[in-house]
């Protein structure tokens, strides 16, 4: 038994459907021309973004968030700019492919860090992906060799080739999203790491084990 009710308050319009068990299904309102979202169990930013055509990062910035974690009941803004075009997929898609050669470079890099975490180090391969200094794919980037060396160890010794686990797999879908806990990061190495090179770079964050850094 569903019920369904409308009701006008001031300058907000809402409308709010809830299960016969009390358990809300979709609550959406919208304030002076502006969307905002209520948050229901099994919600994340990803697939929030998905209906909205936003991406986790733009949600993440028009709330004012620094985590991608939200919990049920929670009020989210959708930028005016994206919320008339609901459920449609935000930037065409992910590609499964590239999502999935994503996530194994995640699960390879970083299965035993904390998930934000795994979400900077897909994030690192997305701002190569952009910036001039490295090639312009995914698969170029994560398979990015001079001849000798790799860019990335798991695909020099063969462990960018086993199944990616769950949290890679979400923490992928966040960085093709935009989120990015590196803040435009290029680079990443375990924090014990003694290589002159890499430290004498500039450091943006250490998350977990993981240092990164431009």
């Amino acid at each position: 038994m569903l019920r369904i009710s409308f009701c006008a308050i001031g300058l907000m319009l809402m409308l709010s459907v809830f299960c016969f068990s009390g358990v809300a299904i979709a609550s959406v309102a919208s304030r002076n021309g502006q969307a905002v979202y209520s948050v229901v169990a099994g919600d994340n930013l990803y697939s929030i973004g998905l209906k909205y055509s936003v991406t986790s990062a733009e949600l993440m910035r028009a709330n004012g968030l620094d985590s991608t974690l939200i919990k049920p009941g929670q009020k989210l803004v959708i930028p005016a700019s994206r919320a008339a075009t609901g459920h449609q997929v935000s930037r065409g898609g992910i590609e499964r492919e590239k999502l999935d050669l994503l996530a194994r470079l995640i699960h390879a890099e970083a299965s035993i860090e904390q998930y934000q975490a795994k979400v900077a180090v897909g994030a690192v391969v997305i701002n190569r992906v952009k910036s001039l200094q490295f090639p312009n794919s995914i698969r170029q980037v994560i398979y990015q060799t001079n001849g000798e060396t790799y860019q990335f160890t798991p695909v020099y010794n063969g462990s960018i080739n086993r199944p990616a686990g769950i949290d890679s797999i979400r923490a992928a879908k966040e960085a093709l999203s935009g989120a990015d806990p590196t803040n435009g990061a290029l680079f990443f190495f375990e924090s014990d790491v003694n290589n002159k090179q890499l430290r004498s770079r500039k450091i943006s964050t250490i998350i977990d084990h993981l240092t990164f850094a431009y």
